[in-house]
């Protein structure tokens, strides 16, 4: 990990299309300002830690039993023909 000190208003550049700017220090709180090209995702870990546990689970979503499904059509489908509801 490469550690670097700045102070407010200073800039690191990361490759040509990315810049993080310390913005504000208060306290023990920095604020950074991020540009970055919009296809560059940009998250606060927490949030980055979330979407990669959210895509773990919706990739291993089970496949869903589909002959309730198929008889819940095929009952609507009666009463279509029956002309009921």
């Amino acid at each position: 990990m490469l550690i670097l000190t700045r102070k407010q208003g200073e800039s690191v550049a990361i490759g040509d299309d990315i810049q993080v700017t310390v913005v504000e220090i208060q306290g023990k709180q920095v604020k950074l300002g991020v540009k970055a090209p919009r296809e560059v995702a940009v998250h606060r870990q927490e949030i980055y830690e979330k979407i990669q546990q959210e895509n773990i689970r919706a990739s291993q979503v089970q496949d869903l039993d589909l002959s309730e499904l198929r008889q819940v059509i095929s009952s609507e489908s009666q009463k279509a023909d029956k002309g009921g509801k």
